[in-house]
């Protein structure tokens, strides 16, 4: 039997008799950058509550204090990624196994963010210059290099007695 989905800006109200998570989750497509179309499923809050481990009310705080937002319906409803899963998945970790507390935890996934983020910057500038390399003009002798040979002594402001 095909599980149901929940449909395109249909109700996200969970059955009246107990169905698996797979029953609730929505597969839609979404472009990417590329142009590609690629296959990503939502859960109701109810569905990704449960996959995570936690109350629904849970999630609607972590949403609130902007620590996993899920993405919107037009209604307002509330829909979760397998990725946001797991960010919630690991906030509970850091939470109960680490004892790191919620503004932590916030400060943890933005620093690990801006990190994702600079290595891809850093693997588009890598292949951008292997191109400028690649190219039949490309002249190494043009790019004056860059050696640095100063010295640096650093001395603190204010020593401490002891």
């Amino acid at each position: 039997m095909e599980p149901k989905r929940v449909p395109e800006g249909g109700s996200a109200r969970p059955a009246a008799r107990a169905v698996g998570p797979e029953t609730a989750a929505r597969r839609e497509h979404v472009g990417s950058r590329e142009g590609r179309q690629s296959s990503t499923e939502y859960f109701v809050i109810s569905v990704a509550a449960q996959l995570a481990g936690m109350h629904a009310q849970t999630l609607r705080t972590y949403d609130r204090l902007g620590l996993v937002t899920p993405q919107r319906t037009s209604g307002g409803g509330r829909r979760y990624s397998e990725r946001d899963v797991e960010l919630l998945r690991e906030v509970q970790r850091l939470s109960q196994d680490e004892g790191v507390n919620l503004a932590g935890i916030k400060r943890i996934i933005e620093l690990t963010n801006q990190v994702t983020e600079l290595q891809q910057r850093v693997l588009e500038l890598s292949a951008e210059l292997e191109r400028e390399r690649a190219r039949p003009d490309y002249r190494p002798e043009l790019i004056p290099p860059q050696r640095n040979t100063a010295l640096v002594v650093w001395q603190p402001r204010h020593r401490r007695y002891q």
